[in-house]
């Protein structure tokens, strides 16, 4: 079963997280998963400023160790850039104290690539993080989840489905996930920017994750 509209239930059993933007106006917020990663994410970035989009990138530190020149282009773009672990944690797999460790070594690596914005920035990899972890970190992250997740990285869904469906619950304030990943790539290049050209023709605004906060 895909869950391309996230249930509701996860909303209460994560209310510190944010879930989505202003449900009255016409703003969606596109974010990218897990890069970046070469070719794929240079793919994204290349048409992000060919159709004058800004976007939020959730970043594994490890990746920006490896390609910190992508990570500078990012930053040197104007793109917001969000946490996402240093090795791809599953927060339900770990120790707290792992966890909270990993976090803390992709911010660190955030910061020698040249990160210095004062908003700070978490995403859970799979969305999974044990409640007393996230407590632990609310005090110095704003915890990102979604309302629609385009399930780009299934073999399963089609990149005909993909966009159908994300097109579908996407709405007034949505966070949506695609992933800037190698496994993603043939998909991404036939999805995004029709996703991106059918909110626009509808007014739709992007903006990035930090403009929540402003």
């Amino acid at each position: 079963m895909f869950f391309f509209k996230t249930p509701k239930l996860l909303e209460y059993v994560y209310p510190e997280a944010i879930w989505h933007g202003d449900r009255s106006k016409k703003q969606v917020y596109l974010t990218f998963d897990d890069g970046p990663v070469p070719s794929i994410t240079e793919y994204i970035l290349d048409l992000l400023s060919d159709l004058d989009v800004k976007a939020t990138f959730f970043c594994v530190g490890e990746n920006v160790k490896h390609h910190p020149k992508i990570f500078e282009r990012l930053l040197k773009e104007g793109h917001c850039v969000g946490n996402h672990t240093y090795n791809h944690l599953n927060g339900w797999a770990v120790k707290d104290q792992v966890y909270t460790d990993n976090i803390q070594l992709c911010a660190d690596i955030f910061k020698q690539a040249g990160h210095h914005s004062s908003t700070m920035l978490f995403r859970p990899p799979y969305g999974k993080i044990r409640r007393r972890t996230l407590q632990k970190i609310r005090n110095d992250y704003s915890i990102i989840m979604w309302d629609v997740l385009s399930y780009d990285f299934s073999d399963k869904v089609t990149p005909e489905l993909c966009l159908r469906k994300s097109l579908k619950y996407t709405k007034n304030g949505s966070i949506i996930v695609f992933h800037d990943s190698i496994k993603t790539f043939e998909k991404i290049k036939l999805v995004i920017s029709q996703y991106i050209l059918f909110l626009k023709e509808y007014n739709y605004e992007f903006r990035r994750i930090d403009e929540i906060f402003s």
